[in-house]
């Protein structure tokens, strides 16, 4: 039968060279506790987004493009006028109604107001050459523009990833092939190919029964495809590079090794490891493809009129920038704030993403 005995621990001697026995107690409860710290389960993703809502320049930009998409959805639902429609008063056209300034209105909305007791929707940004609402019409361009943006990011996110993952994953010949086709795409200029499409399609095609295409005309769909031809090969580089990498590792040599397929290989282990160049490209080619739209859309090569785009309100406001300035300050600060939001939100997930700077 065993018995517990309290033995004190034996007292150093103060000039003994032996270490003291107190350092060496039993932990209370409460120690053991603070020892049990366990790291929460996450993943790559969570990871990532967790450091970047740490950025506070990131978590700003979302906001401000928040905002801007919630005026972009309801805008058009809570304003009275249309991207196309010129003022009138009681069924007729107020001409008085031109370049009228923020919040002004013209002289027969005023004498209408008056008579009838009743309050016309304001001009928040005032009114155009022709007599349009230009609120409603730098918000259809803003729509424009996101909707270039998105699109080309997918499309180089699509045709980029494939082509590069291909090209990396096989190596050897067909790397050298398709990687000298890459530097042929490099050299062609993508403004001259789009004058060059939108001539020919001008000249041989129609897309006015098109539901979305008809509207921006067939400068658009020449920069669509323009992005789907040459937009997407920084992207098949960057993806390219990494998959040269990891393709030396060795599950892939062990995933090989049980007869798992090329296509099977690059899908499930190689391209989720090439996730944050993947996130980090698509970010920052959205800005990018705004950018390239407003400024073809500038020099009269993007959508068609009636319809608005920032880059062709910008132009438009350039004649008259003396005596109504505010015309050319909306569209400009929409595409300063589009651009801007989304670089800072690029670099942000390149910080948060890529795991070379994750310390």
């Amino acid at each position: 039968m065993s018995e517990n005995y309290n033995i004190p621990a034996p007292k150093k001697h103060p000039l003994s060279l032996q270490i003291d026995p107190a350092l060496f107690e039993k932990a209370t409860d409460e120690e053991k506790k603070q020892t049990d710290v366990m790291a929460e389960s996450t993943t790559f993703f969570k990871d990532g987004m967790k450091r970047l809502r740490r950025n506070p320049l990131a978590v700003f930009s979302f906001w401000v493009l928040a905002v801007l998409i919630v005026i972009m959805l309801f805008a058009p639902v809570v304003v009275p006028y249309s991207y196309e429609e010129i003022i009138t008063v009681e069924g007729v056209r107020d001409k008085g109604a031109a370049n009228l300034a923020p919040f002004q209105y013209s002289e027969k909305e005023q004498a209408y107001m008056d008579k009838y007791g009743v309050r016309i929707f304001p001009h928040i940004m005032g009114t155009d050459e022709l007599c349009r609402d230009y609120f409603i019409r730098v918000v259809y361009g803003t729509r424009v523009s996101f909707l270039v943006g998105i699109f080309a990011s997918l499309m180089v996110l699509v045709i980029g990833t494939i082509y590069g993952a291909i090209s990396g994953y096989f190596g050897g010949r067909v790397d050298l092939i398709m990687m000298r086709i890459v530097d042929i795409i490099y050299s062609l200029p993508d403004l001259l190919v789009i004058i060059l499409l939108s001539v020919v399609f001008k000249e041989t095609m129609d897309f006015s029964s098109v539901p979305v295409i008809g509207k921006l005309g067939t400068n658009m769909v020449s920069m669509f495809i323009v992005f789907g031809l040459l937009y997407w090969v920084g992207m098949a580089r960057m993806v390219r590079g990494e998959i040269m990498t990891i393709k030396q590792n060795e599950y892939v040599l062990a995933a090989k090794s049980m007869g798992a397929s090329g296509a099977r290989i690059i899908r499930r282990h190689i391209l989720p490891n090439c996730l944050s160049v993947i996130i980090i490209m698509t970010a920052q080619e959205i800005p990018a493809a705004i950018f390239t739209e407003s400024y073809l859309s500038f020099i009269g090569l993007g959508v068609a009129l009636p319809m608005p785009s920032l880059g062709s309100l910008a132009n438009a406001a350039r004649s008259g920038m003396q005596s109504y300035p505010w015309k050319l300050v909306f569209p400009a600060a929409s595409i300063v704030l589009i651009v801007l939001a989304f670089n800072l939100i690029g670099d942000a997930m390149r910080d948060a993403f890529d795991p070379k700077l994750k310390n």
